[in-house]
């Protein structure tokens, strides 16, 4: 009698590791998985305390291809503001002086790229981080160096035209949000708003 249910567990064994076998895992990335890299100059264009503002960084990351449509890279970046935006407090400072801002931030960047061996494709990422705001005179003979750190928060999405097997262009927008920004009459909504964004991108992509 005891051989019956032994015989039994044995059968269902068999038929388990059959059924097993036959069956593939599914998984979220098939494929092999691959990596490269790349790096380039960005160009931003958003709007500051009511004036047109042009922002020039870098940006670059380690890109993990897990297979042929999907992709995400893990880097960082940073941005400085290279116009000229007179301070709202006209009485800071040196009253004789017009002071301007000197804006820069920077931190980790985390993007998804879509199919990226099509000729035009799309990328979403978002940016992490910090920044600093500081107030000088037109000359730079008068500079604060103690800056108002703030907070910075940029997701964007992009279309991105592969050129050539290392070089690729994208173009898109993104949204800056930032916190803590409190210095000679700016506050968090003349630097927080929509960016139209380029990025040159150099690089090993697949």
């Amino acid at each position: 009698m005891k051989s019956i249910p032994l015989s039994l567990f044995s059968l269902l064994f068999i038929l388990s590791v059959q059924t097993g076998s036959a069956q593939q895992t599914q998984t979220l990335f098939n494929g092999e998985v691959s990596h490269g890299g790349f790096g380039g100059p960005v160009l931003k264009f958003s709007d500051v305390a009511g004036e047109l503002g042009v922002w020039i960084g870098g940006r670059g990351g380690w890109i993990i291809n897990f297979d042929e449509n999907h992709a995400i890279s893990l880097g960082g970046g940073g941005h400085a503001l290279v116009t000229e935006h007179l301070v709202p407090d006209q009485q800071y400072g040196d009253s004789e002086r017009d002071h301007f801002a000197m804006n820069a931030y920077g931190g980790f960047i985390i993007e998804y790229t879509n199919r990226s061996y099509q000729l035009v494709h799309l990328t979403a990422s978002s940016l992490i981080g910090a920044g600093g705001l500081m107030i000088r005179d037109r000359d730079f003979d008068n500079v604060d160096h103690t800056p108002d750190s703030f907070f910075v928060f940029e997701p964007g999405a992009n279309l991105e035209l592969n050129v050539t097997d290392f070089f690729r262009v994208a173009a898109g927008l993104s949204y800056r949000l930032t916190s803590g920004i409190s210095r000679a009459g700016f506050t968090d909504n003349d630097f927080s708003g929509i960016n139209g964004t380029i990025t040159l991108k150099f690089g090993r992509f697949i």
